[in-house]
């Protein structure tokens, strides 16, 4: 009987010995595989995505979208957000952490387009592609390396599309906007930054774009709100209490500051619907929130930056880039004259 027992312990322990290695053997060799890119996790490319905030609306709007087209490919890309809260230093810190981690590429909408070389630089080391999207570096900059793109729009047009509408509305409502009759646009500007080149732009050529309509201008106030929609409220406010009904047209750089500026109008009795007197108001981006006070009146317009163009164009130039193809190659995605940059038109938003 203990000859037997003997016998049975020492072939129990040659089967689980067995198992043994045949169990390191298949984890060995998964191991392996993945490294050799054959399965589809090794064929998921990482991408960082820095945000220069999340609260942005926009900028959410485009994560939404990018997470969307995650969900829908999941087998082809995985996207890690990372929020730069407005503080470049933040962002850079993000950056030197993806790299260590071996990132395949980088989605930048930068803080701070000045720092725009510093971020080239630290990317350049580790032969990473990247591209800027949204807030655009200078194109020199983007050139100081082969692996960099921008993708954003034109910056100029969403003032044009502003100076259009606002034209429109004179020529069609010109005895109701004029309010003092004197034949002068007054307008208040609220502006994102004062050095950012999108803000720039659209307060620039909004206004010229008025200009160039034959309507003669007066600007009675401008204010730097950096994109922010409680600053725009409270520069409204002050307005307001200021200028009072000679304010004839408030010109945003964007939505969330246009919003900002309604709620100051609203307080005081403007903009409020049918049987108000009614501001005209323009932004940019059309967001939703952007959309519901056009359709309800108690907005002008605004200019619609396409968020989910701008995920589908990213999605596809980094997928291009990771696997050793030209950016816009096999898409529907033009380089502009820079060659380096990829131009996501506006479109005008009206009820």
């Amino acid at each position: 009987m203990k000859k037997i027992t003997k016998l049975l312990c020492t072939f129990l322990s040659v089967v689980i010995v067995g198992f043994s290695v045949v169990g390191c053997g298949s984890k060995s060799d998964s191991s392996q595989e993945n490294n050799g890119a054959s399965t589809s996790e090794k064929n998921v490319a990482k991408i960082g995505v820095l945000l220069y905030k999340f609260d942005d609306t926009y900028i959410s709007t485009v994560r939404q979208n990018l997470e969307k087209i995650q969900k829908e490919n999941s087998d082809k890309v995985e996207f890690t957000f990372y929020n730069g809260n407005g503080d470049q230093a933040t962002q850079n810190d993000s950056i030197d952490l993806l790299l260590q981690k071996g990132i395949d590429m980088l989605l930048v909408n930068l803080v701070d387009t000045g720092a725009a070389q510093t971020v080239i630089n630290k990317i350049k080391d580790s032969g990473k592609p990247v591209i800027f999207f949204n807030r655009e570096p200078e194109t020199d900059v983007i050139k100081s390396y082969d692996k960099a793109y921008f993708v954003g729009t034109n910056a100029t047009e969403a003032g044009v599309f502003q100076g259009k509408i606002l034209s429109k509305i004179w020529s069609d409502d010109k005895e109701n906007v004029d309010t003092n009759g004197d034949g002068k646009m007054q307008y208040v500007m609220l502006q994102g930054e004062p050095d950012n080149p999108e803000a720039v732009a659209r307060t620039e050529y909004s206004v010229s774009t008025i200009k160039d309509s034959g309507i003669e201008v007066e600007e009675l106030a401008k204010q730097v709100c950096n994109w922010d929609q409680s600053a725009a409220q409270n520069a409204t406010e002050a307005w307001v209490s200021k200028f009072g009904d000679k304010i004839e047209v408030v010109i945003s750089n964007n939505d969330g500051m246009a919003q900002g500026a309604i709620a100051a109008l609203q307080a005081q009795g403007f903009n409020n619907g049918p049987g108000t007197k009614t501001i005209p108001v323009v932004g940019v981006d059309a967001t939703l929130a952007a959309q519901d006070l056009i359709n309800k009146g108690y907005m002008a317009g605004s200019v619609l930056q396409d968020a989910e163009g701008m995920a589908r164009a990213l999605f596809e130039g980094a997928m291009n880039l990771i696997n050793g193809k030209a950016v816009n190659e096999g898409t529907k995605y033009n380089l502009d004259d820079t060659g380096v940059a990829i131009r996501i038109p506006y479109q005008e938003y009206t009820k």
